[in-house]
């Protein structure tokens, strides 16, 4: 992979960051990641931003902007619009929601299949993040000091549907809420199509939330 799909994975999937921790993680000079950073603004695939630092002068730190998404998996994005305005047009509204019904039944019962030997909270949401991630969702796991987990997709394939249909997405919520219903909670706490760098889904086990 070249240097700067790296540094473009990093952004993607932690946020934005300084070149000096660029290149600690690539194993590069922070001048040569300055470099790498010049040819993706010229590019308008990264944006800066200079923030004040408690000392010295401001710190920059580099976010990706939104035409750097033609690296990821899109899946198809207007042949899926104009897909889900035909449903609209032949079936009506009642149509299409069957249509993601049907698909969200068929990823539950799948994705029950795969957590069936798994048992708690942090065991079912590595197999979820896996699943996800092999999907295109770019899935990772974190934990925090209040004892609750967070599900964090940094990437939305299905984006430009989610995008003309909001159903997709509570769908993709209730999901989530279905599979963890009996040890914890699901919220979604960040959402792309808000606007947000991920979505971000804050899952409470049941024990965490009487503590």
């Amino acid at each position: 992979m070249k240097t700067n799909d790296k540094i473009i994975q990093r952004l993607k999937t932690q946020g934005e960051l300084t070149a000096k921790i660029l290149a600690e993680e690539l194993g590069l000079t922070t001048m040569g990641i300055r470099q790498h950073m010049q040819t993706l603004e010229e590019q308008s695939e990264v944006v800066f931003c200079d923030k004040k630092a408690p000392r010295g002068r401001p710190t920059r730190y580099w976010s990706l902007t939104p035409k750097s998404n033609s690296h990821f998996a899109d899946r198809h994005e207007e042949l899926t619009v104009q897909l889900i305005d035909s449903v609209q047009s032949v079936f009506g509204e009642s149509g299409l929601d069957k249509l993601i019904e049907h698909r969200e039944h068929a990823t539950l019962i799948n994705y029950r299949l795969a957590l069936a030997d798994q048992y708690t909270v942090e065991e079912k949401l590595k197999v979820l993040a896996k699943l996800r991630s092999e999907e295109g969702y770019m899935a990772t796991i974190d934990h925090d000091e209040n004892g609750c987990y967070w599900l964090l997709e940094n990437h939305c394939p299905i984006c430009a549907a989610a995008t003309k249909c909001l159903n997709f997405c509570r769908s993709e919520l209730n999901l989530f809420q279905t599979l963890l219903n009996d040890i914890a909670t699901v919220k979604r706490e960040e959402h792309i199509i808000a606007g947000a760098r991920r979505c971000a889904y804050k899952v409470v086990p049941f024990e965490a939330a009487t503590t």
